[in-house]
């Protein structure tokens, strides 16, 4: 639902002001009318019901997938070759053949850059529009941390909004092994942190414990809920521990959950036709889009899927396919032939067919991106594992997709020069893909939202990429 009624900050005293807030840790739509605008509304305002950010955790090689550089040095285009695909004149990757069959349906943008140059920070800047303050470094999560897009989402559309108003998948993002920041709602508090979901096919069920016990009808239940929030609320208030009250919130959730039937429908990946799980691919990585299209389908808004829950998983496990990641400083062209491109061409082509398949890709902005690429120029880093060449971090130039809500099917936007290192047409940075993801949901990037003392923080320091929409 776009968020249309909005009034100036200037002109809300302190009492509208607690009005608001009021409404929205009410879990409310009261919060609608706070949020402050400038202009008209941007291209592609309000066209989606569902946002589903892709995230390649460790950085994609934009030379070696999406722009590829044929006529450059063997050095510089590396070891594939390129293919035509279904827009003339637009190449990609050879290990991509679904994708290059389905080009028509998604937009590509070639000319994406910022100057973040290491994982953790990186990633903390694609999830959340910011940049971090320890630029270029891996910092740990921090309650202080700007929330994360989803958090934001929830904080705006309220907390109860269809199953949850904002959920990740696949995760928590690991840097490679520790939990990279940008990921919940930082300063928000953990009330607006997005729902988590793990690995979706590690148990039979993907939520165990939703069924509900025959042996404990409704009412008992409740009045067992009723006496753990009361225990909890006195003894929060006798140790005011943090991780009480996120315990707190955790409980609640899980009783709403299990109150609600159609969780149960929406989380139960076997409802699912057996040709349907396999056209997605068997692994965590399909399964977690797969899943993501059932969330579109239940109305949730916002759906981040980390399509790796490991930046370079492959440093421990070198024989598990599962564990690699987009983070391939050395044996880049093993990595990607074998282990990560042809489950990537499977899974996220078959997102986009099922979505267009079941006419939910008209009202689903799809955004895939790392947090950055990889260097043009092919070398062996002797500090890394691997035998063999791959490419450095390289956030000066890299790509995105993005298709459905519309987003105009078979766009190039954008272009690199003949190395893909720079752009040589206009430049887009993380800040803007947020700006256009909020104000595809009809929240407009240039209004504000409120920290818990009730400080209002502009929504995002980036523009719509109105290119999308031709």
């Amino acid at each position: 639902m776009p968020v249309t009624d909005q009034v100036p900050i200037a002109s809300i005293n302190r009492r509208r002001w607690l009005q608001l807030a009021a409404g929205v840790w009410g879990g409310g739509w009261g919060w609608r009318s706070a949020i402050a605008a400038t202009g008209a509304k941007p291209a592609g305002f309000g066209r989606a019901k569902s946002v589903l950010f892709v995230v390649a955790n460790g950085g994609q090689s934009q030379i070696d997938i999406w722009d590829p550089k044929p006529d450059a040095p063997r050095e510089i285009r590396g070891d594939f070759a390129s293919i035509a695909t279904a827009v003339p004149g637009t190449r990609l990757c050879e290990h991509v053949p679904r994708l290059a069959r389905l080009s028509d349906r998604f937009a590509l943008i070639r000319s994406m850059s910022h100057e973040d140059l290491d994982h953790g920070s990186a990633l903390y800047l694609t999830l959340t529009g910011q940049y971090h303050a320890r630029r270029s470094a891996n910092p740990p999560p921090s309650p202080n941390d700007w929330p994360t897009q989803g958090s934001v989402v929830k904080r705006l559309l309220g907390v109860r909004q269809s199953l949850d108003a904002a959920v990740h998948l696949n995760g928590p993002a690991q840097i490679p092994i520790n939990i990279g920041p940008g990921q919940n709602a930082g300063f928000l508090g953990s009330d607006f942190d997005p729902l988590l979901l793990g690995d979706v096919v590690a148990n039979p069920t993907v939520l165990p414990g939703l069924d509900p016990l025959p042996e404990l009808p409704g009412v008992r239940r409740d009045r067992r809920q009723s006496l753990l929030d009361r225990l909890e609320r006195d003894a929060i208030a006798a140790q005011s521990s943090p991780a009480l009250a996120d315990y707190a919130v955790l409980s609640q959730r899980a009783h709403e959950l299990l109150d609600r039937p159609e969780v149960q429908h929406a989380f139960d990946l076997h409802r699912e036709r057996e040709a349907i799980r396999r056209r997605y691919g068997l692994d965590r990585s399909g399964q977690a889009l797969l899943l993501a299209r059932r969330l579109v389908e239940a109305g949730v808004p916002w759906i981040t899927v980390f399509w790796n829950h490991s930046g370079r998983g492959q440093d421990l496990a070198p024989n598990d396919t599962i564990e690699y990641g987009w983070d391939t400083h050395n044996d880049i062209f093993s990595a990607l032939k074998t282990h990560l491109l042809p489950r990537f061409d499977v899974s996220f082509s078959a997102l986009l067919e099922d979505l267009a398949e079941r006419g939910l890709l008209s009202q689903t902005l799809v955004v895939c991106a790392g947090e950055f690429g990889r260097a043009p120029l092919v070398a062996l880093e002797k500090n890394f594992a691997g035998e063999s060449p791959g490419r450095k971090h390289w956030s000066f130039c890299y790509s995105a997709v993005a298709a459905g809500a519309g987003v105009t099917p078979g766009l190039l936007l954008g272009a690199s020069d003949s190395r893909g290192a720079y752009p040589v047409t206009e430049k887009w940075g993380p800040w803007d893909l947020t700006a256009t993801m909020f104000s595809a949901l009809g929240i407009h990037p240039s209004g504000h939202f409120t920290d818990r003392t009730g400080r209002p923080m502009l929504l995002s320091s980036g523009r719509v990429i109105e290119g999308l929409y031709g």
